[in-house]
């Protein structure tokens, strides 16, 4: 079965064909399609008859079946792209189910990918979805990188693993100049610094220790894929109230803040790295809260929400949401799943039309955090309490390490303290704002990637994930 995916405009036929000897598919496009210049056109092409053309054709196969929407073809490559990119669909679930098939290892790779903040919360995404056989630009081989030994459930993932602090220069000098078969680079990492200030002197000198390895060293790289976030739109949480915001919806191409970003820094360390190497490409993703599993992530919402959860049940108190009215009632469009997430750095790595381009990455469906609240109270066996303005989570947690102790000792849980395993400054912040955001994904479909995922589904899969694993009971 094929399906053309429409944008807005004239008519535009369906195709559904299975089976057809010989058949041969045809790109329809049309000139005011999208804001981007198709590359080539169908000169048989006729608004007055496009729908035709398909009747024409299923005529020549007995029980072949049509539909018609009125929609046109966003782009001349958006078809081959979601031939290409069918496994999509088979996750648009938010389950983190995607496994490696079966048999041995590829006697040859067609790409090498280099993921640094492997353990991350993107990083384990990517570690788990760059291996699976049906994955674009495959076979690939992967590099992992990530500053501490790699813990027992990051370990069934396919790939070599090399624990080293991007932060140190020699040391990365010595582990990561010698791949010299690297393709492409997906950089997932961070590191937190109390002020922004401070956060720019980290994180630039980190992906600049990394591409001034490998750049120079690998002659086959060809993408730098460079993960930032929603903050490049409304900046650091020490400026909220302080400086002049974006309106929402956020699309890429606004100008840039006034206040000091890492995320700029970075894009600005990025931009003159790639012009050391003639043809290589780059793109920056920038998802907002994201959701998915690592008991290491800095910014695991899902993780912080089920330790939360997992501690007032074992006091026997109701989940309270910490945050304002409008975050509670408030209509947001700005989860991303890391699945979702890695899925898009690898479209752009290896499709034409996602390179040299910024993109949002979000799941693109609308949602409330009240109807979420309730949907996390029932994974827990919890009762969620009335809302109440001006609660603090990083306030009703405080002096919990050592309940949490308790927990994992009774429930026989995977060994973490507490302060591993929270986010509560990250949320409180989230969820102090006083308006909703939303993120626009249009760049995204006119370019040609069409992931999506149902974020309650998407949030109690990753629930289900982090249970599975015996971070939570």
């Amino acid at each position: 079965m094929l399906r053309h995916p429409g944008g807005h405009g004239r008519s535009m036929a369906l195709l559904a064909a299975s089976s057809v000897p010989g058949t041969q598919i045809t790109e329809w496009s049309t000139s005011n399609a999208t804001s981007r210049t198709p590359k080539k056109f169908n000169p048989s092409y006729h608004p007055s008859r496009m729908e035709y053309i398909p009747f024409d054709e299923i005529k020549r196969k007995e029980g072949l079946t049509w539909s018609c929407l009125k929609r046109v073809l966003p782009s001349p490559g958006l078809l081959s792209s979601l031939i290409k990119m069918s496994w999509w669909w088979s996750g648009a679930i938010g389950a983190a189910r995607k496994k490696v098939d079966e048999h041995e290892v590829p006697l040859n790779y067609q790409s090498v990918a280099l993921v640094v903040g492997v353990t991350g919360i993107v990083g384990n995404s990517l570690a788990e979805i760059l291996p699976c056989s049906d994955t674009p630009g495959g076979p690939w081989k992967v590099y992992g990188v990530a500053r501490r030994p790699r813990p027992s459930w990051n370990a069934d993932n396919r790939m070599e693993y090399i624990q080293c602090d991007v932060s140190d220069t020699e040391e990365v000098q010595s582990k990561l100049s010698p791949l010299t078969d690297i393709t492409h680079i997906f950089y997932v990492t961070w590191a937190p610094r109390p002020t922004e200030a401070d956060n720019i002197e980290i994180n630039s000198l980190m992906l600049k220790n990394v591409l001034q390895s490998v750049i120079p060293n690998a002659p086959n790289l060809q993408h730098v894929c460079l993960q930032t976030g929603i903050k490049h739109y409304f900046g650091p949480f020490e400026f909220l109230g302080k400086i002049k915001q974006h309106d929402p919806p956020f699309v890429e191409d606004v100008p840039r803040l006034s206040a000091p970003n890492f995320y700029y820094a970075q894009e600005d360390i990025l931009f003159d790295e790639i012009k050391r190497k003639e043809g290589l490409t780059w793109s920056v993703h920038r998802p907002g809260i994201i959701f998915g599993f690592s008991p290491y992530s800095l910014a695991n919402m899902v993780g912080t929400l089920c330790v939360y959860a997992a501690i007032c049940k074992h006091e026997g108190t109701p989940l309270r949401f910490p945050g304002t009215r409008v975050a509670w009632e408030g209509y947001y469009n700005d989860v991303s799943d890391a699945d979702l997430i890695a899925e898009q750095e690898i479209w752009a790595a290896v499709d034409p039309y996602g390179r040299n381009e910024a993109f949002n990455c979000s799941n693109g469906d609308v949602f409330k955090w009240k109807h979420l609240w309730k949907v996390l109270g029932e994974q827990f066996g919890v009762e969620c309490a009335e809302f109440e303005e001006g609660l603090s989570l990083q306030e009703m947690m405080k002096d919990k390490g050592g309940v949490w102790d308790e927990i994992v000792r009774k429930n026989e849980l995977y060994p973490t303290k507490l302060e591993e395993v929270w986010a509560w400054q990250i949320f409180d912040a989230m969820f102090s704002l006083k308006e909703p955001y939303l993120v626009s994904m249009n760049k995204s479909k006119e370019h040609g990637f069409l992931g999506f995922r149902n974020t309650v589904n998407a949030f109690v899969s990753w629930i289900d994930k982090t249970k599975a694993y015996k971070i939570v009971p």
